[in-house]
């Protein structure tokens, strides 16, 4: 799927990365974990406890939109997938603005579910006790944002990905049918 371009979304700990690595695997895409974009200063702060604001996550997301939009490594297909909390309408609007058409795929779940899994991991920087300001900056993507597919996080990851791929296979196809029929 030639430039697709895709982030899947939600608060920390709801299998963004691994829904990320299993729709770019599935649809042989680069796959881009955000985390890995964000600054040693603001990494330091999750670490300490310290919620990011939107002066440490601009900086981010126009890292994130950069990618979303770079040519493809040499032998790779165009297009990628991006596992990014995109938590507030801003950041996602600012996102399509740069790399439109952008699809996002939300991960969304109950608050005492994620809280769950996020205490079983290891190793990631992301403290458990700033999931309670995930949820306080989170604005859900409402029914206007159509590049939007919902999925519920109770589901097992394979079932997650296999709904994303299959949306993602079918938004590339319609403008096909479109121009076939136009």
């Amino acid at each position: 799927m030639p430039g697709l371009r895709v982030i899947v979304m939600g608060v920390s700990g709801c299998g963004k990365s691994t829904v990320a690595a299993g729709v770019a695997h599935a649809l042989q895409l680069a796959m881009v974990d955000g985390d890995d974009l964000h600054l040693a200063e603001s990494v330091a702060k999750m670490r300490a406890g310290i919620a990011l604001d939107d002066a440490d996550r601009w900086p981010w997301l126009d890292r994130i939109s950069n990618r979303l939009v770079a040519p493809p490594s040499a032998g790779a297909r165009q297009g990628c997938v991006i596992a990014c909390s995109a938590l507030k309408r801003v950041y996602r609007d600012h996102l399509r603005e740069a790399a439109a058409p952008v699809y996002f795929i939300f991960l969304d779940g109950d608050a005492a579910l994620i809280a769950a899994r996020m205490a079983k991991r290891t190793g990631h920087y992301m403290q458990p006790d700033l999931l309670t300001s995930q949820f306080s900056t989170l604005e859900r993507p409402g029914a206007d944002e159509t590049d939007v597919l919902h999925l519920n996080v109770s589901q097992a990851i394979p079932a997650l990905v296999a709904q994303a791929v299959a949306a993602l296979q079918n938004v590339q196809t319609e403008p096909a049918r479109q121009t076939q029929a136009g």
